[in-house]
């Protein structure tokens, strides 16, 4: 945890598919695929790959001409490389900058990412093909960023960092040990007398409840009684008095 960092120093397929680089098994079979792969970066591509930015979702009508314009602003250009379809000749949405000057490189890098270029939010970054040890892109399950919908989220990256793991001290594992639980032992007992004694005065309270019926009918009883031999005796009062 010591040489933990946000932005990976070394390409890890199974760490970029964790949020806080610490997967120890892969999640999708696009890890599975990135891992198994075996890439080389393309021996074709030519210019100092420390001198030469990534620029990604750009619009597809953006042209070389115009990315020269907005970058030219950082430094002196050597070369600009929009990758397009070999078939069809369309732009695939990424570029690669090559600056003369490593101080243009990065005020490159740190005021034109999400510059907006022809209504699109655009992203840079160093190139990591060259500069990235086990570097493997993303059509091959690897590289950085990727969309929710996906469902192939990758960290370390500058668009979508690692987020650092939550160690938890000492004290705290202490607060599960023996003694808390035989606080929370106690307490459970507790609360078990508690409901054994509500319990208890529910029984005894439905026992209780036929008994006070009863007694109420007795009483009921008894007035009737009463009146009866009150109304005997006001006869016999009356017959007496005839």
């Amino acid at each position: 945890m010591a040489d933990w960092a946000p932005i990976a120093k070394e390409y890890d397929p199974l760490k970029a598919g964790s949020i806080d680089g610490t997967d120890e098994e892969p999640h999708d079979r696009a890890i599975w695929r990135a891992m198994l792969a075996r890439y080389e970066p393309n021996k074709g591509v030519t210019g100092d790959p420390h001198l030469t930015l990534f620029v990604a979702r750009l619009n597809l009508q953006t042209t070389e001409e115009k990315l020269k314009e907005v970058f030219s602003r950082y430094g002196d250009i050597r070369k600009i490389r929009l990758v397009r379809d070999l078939v069809t000749g369309f732009s695939k949405g990424y570029a690669f900058i090559e600056y003369k000057e490593e101080r243009a490189l990065l005020k490159a890098h740190r005021d034109a990412n999400r510059l907006v270029i022809d209504q699109h939010e655009i992203f840079v970054d160093f190139e990591l093909e060259r500069t990235l040890k086990g570097w493997i892109p993303r059509r091959l399950g690897g590289g950085f960023g990727g969309k929710k919908e996906s469902g192939q989220l990758r960290f370390g990256g500058r668009d979508r960092p690692f987020r650092k793991p939550i160690n938890l001290p000492n004290m705290k594992n202490d607060f599960y040990g023996e003694g808390s639980s035989e606080k929370r032992n106690w307490s459970r007992e507790g609360t078990r007398d508690w409901r054994t004694r509500d319990r208890d005065h529910e029984r005894s309270r439905d026992k209780r409840w036929p008994e006070r019926e009863r007694s109420w009918a007795w009483g009921d009883s008894d007035r009737e009684r009463d009146s009866k031999e009150e109304r005997s005796r006001g006869r016999e009062r009356k017959d007496r008095d005839r």
